[in-house]
This record gives C-alpha cells, structure tokens and sequence, in this order.
C-alpha cells in the first residue's frame, strides 16, 4: 500500500494527473488509495467482521463490515460500542423472555395434562355410573315385579283359602246335623227291636199229643211248644245306620283334619310370603336410594367435567398464543445465546483492532 501510493505520488504519475486530469485525481483508484491507507485498521476490522460473519452466518456482522469500512473512525466505534451494548441487552430481555416461557410452558403443560386426566376421570366416571343407574333401575323394576307376584300369589291364596274353609264348614257343620239325626234313628229302632223282643202277640202253645180236643189239639205241627215273641235281630238296617254314622264321623274327623292342613299351610305361604315381600321391598328402597346418590353425583360429575372442558379448551388456546415466541421460533435457546456471544466476541475483537 505505502509503495503504490510513492508510485502514485511521483512527478510521472501525479504531476500527469494534475496537469492533464485534474478531476481523475479525486475520484480515481488514487484517492481511494490514499483513504484505504489513512485507516488500515478499519478495513483490518471491517475484514475481521465479514469474515466472522460468514463464520457463524451472522448477517449482522456482515452488514456491520461494509459499515465499518465506509464510514469514519469515531462513529465506526461508537457503532460497534452501541451494537455491543444492544445484543447485552436483547440477552438479557431474551433470558427473561426465556425464563417466562420455561415457567408459562411448564404451567400449561401441567394444567393440560391435568385437565386432561380431569375429563378422563370424570367421562369415565360419568358412564360408569350412569351404567349403574341403569342396572339398579332394571332391579328395581324386577323386584317390583315379584313384589306384584307375591301380592298375586298371596291373595289367591287368600281367596282359595276362604273358599276351602266355608266349603268345610259347611261340611262339618251339615255331618254335625247328620250325626245326631242318625244317632236318634238308631237309638229309636233299637227301642223298637227291644220292645219286640218282649212282645206277646202270636203266642203259640206246641201240640199236646194227649190232648186231640181244644185249640192246643188244633195247632199246627209247626208251632213250638215257646211262645213267638218278635225278632230281635237288629244287624240289619241298624248296621246300615251304623256305618252311615261311622262315614258321617269320619268325614267330620277328614274334614277338619284338612282344614287344619290347609290353615297351616296358609299360614306358612303367608309368612313366607310376607318375609319374601318386605325383604324386597327393602332391596327396592335401598335401591332407589342408591340410584338417587348416583343421580346427584352424576350430576356433579357432570358440571365438573363441563369445567374440565372448559380450562382444557382454555390451556390449549393459551398453549397457542405461547407457542409463536415460546415453540416456533426456529432455532433453540442455546443457540440463540451462542450466536450472539460469539457476535458480541466478535464487536469487541473488532473494537479491539480498532483501537
């Protein structure tokens, strides 16, 4: 540089130039010789940047170059100082910008998986219970249904019951009537059996062979020599009324002996029956009670996993809004910090060659 500008400066370069072209003189390759020799240590900086700035492909660094080159001494660095003192200060706001999306991205990230876990819980728990009301609903009305059987069944038995008992009844009461009616009939041919055995009409003497004259001489062969008094033989229509009086007896014995079976056996189908009834008319009201619970928790569960929605839908928009200056922006953090290290490094080397 110094031995292009003595060339440039002897009488055969520069007194031609000032003779014959006087305005080639200040616009020509000279003049910019002797500028780009009167600040070396510019171009040495501006070279320094365009080089730094290829290195880490900082367009910044790169336009500061042709800056530095071009511009005068004291404002190159002022330049670079102000230029420092801005990529100090975009640090620092980008630290605290960093520092707010760790900690709103961490939040959200937290209030998303949360809700989320919410509206699982709360869906499944909503159809699991509706589930249940619908099963002890199909109990209920089961239940109901044997109770109605069981009321059926008990007042058929009721009706059978009350039949069977006028029926024998009416039995023993009708064989009560017949058994003294009987009783009397026999007692009144026993009378008149016992009253024939004494009798003395037709009495017959037996024939005196030694007599042939008088009514003792007139009578029959046949006649015994005792007199008739009646027959006394009462096995015939008396055992008649006696078997109709055992059969009358009997059917009293038969029928209250049913009677008593039938009570009985009521009586246990209606005990039965009753404990059947109140035990599930106990299941029903435990039931329904239960059903009316899990109404109003549903129901609960219900608004709950409204708001469960609602702060999910909430969180994603937010998590949208983060994400432009928090997610998207290209490149991460740390090289984000790099970069700009190695570019303030690089001002301060250039001040440094400046100086």
């Amino acid at each position: 540089m110094d031995k292009a500008i003595e060339i440039m400066n002897s009488p055969d370069v520069a007194g031609a130039a000032e003779k014959h072209l006087p305005t080639l003189l200040e616009k020509s390759s000279f003049a910019q010789l002797r500028t780009a020799a009167s600040r070396p240590t510019q171009l040495q900086a501006a070279a320094y940047l365009q080089m730094q700035g290829k290195k880490f492909g900082s367009k910044m660094l790169s336009a500061l170059a042709v800056t530095v080159s071009a511009d005068a001494f004291g404002k190159v660095k002022k330049m670079i100082k102000d230029m420092i003192m801005k990529l100090h200060e975009e640090a620092n706001n980008e630290a605290d910008h960093k520092a707010f999306c760790d900690t709103e991205l961490g939040t959200n990230k937290q209030t998303r998986e949360q809700k989320s876990a919410d509206v699982d819980e709360l869906t499944a728990m909503v159809e699991e219970n509706t589930a249940k009301m619908q099963q002890l609903q199909e109990e209920v009305e089961r239940l109901m249904g044997e109770v109605s059987e069981l009321d059926a069944t008990m007042q058929e038995a009721t009706e059978i019951r009350r039949s069977e008992k006028a029926k024998n009844t009416a039995v023993v009461q009708d064989a009560k009537v017949a058994v003294p009616a009987v009783e009397r009939a026999m007692q009144v041919l026993k009378d008149f059996y016992e009253k024939a055995s004494q009798a003395t009409s037709f009495s017959q003497l037996a024939s005196d062979p030694s007599k042939k004259s008088g009514p003792a001489g007139d009578a029959p062969d046949t006649f015994g020599s005792t007199p008739f008094k009646g027959s006394s033989d009462s096995g015939g229509i008396v055992g008649m009324l006696e078997v109709i009086l055992s059969d009358f007896q009997r059917l009293i014995a038969e029928t209250e002996e049913d009677e008593s079976m039938g009570l009985k056996e009521y009586e246990k189908l209606m005990a039965e029956s009753t404990k059947d009834k109140a035990v599930k008319n106990t299941n029903i009201d435990h039931k329904k009670t239960q059903n009316t619970d899990l109404q109003v928790k549903t129901q609960e569960a219900k608004k709950d996993l409204t708001s469960a929605h609602e702060e999910l839908a909430a969180a994603n928009e937010y998590f949208e809004r983060l994400k432009p200056s928090c997610v998207d922006e290209g490149i991460n953090y740390e090289e984000k910090v790099a970069r700009r290290k190695e570019e303030i490094q690089s001002l301060k080397e250039a001040l440094q060659i400046l100086g």
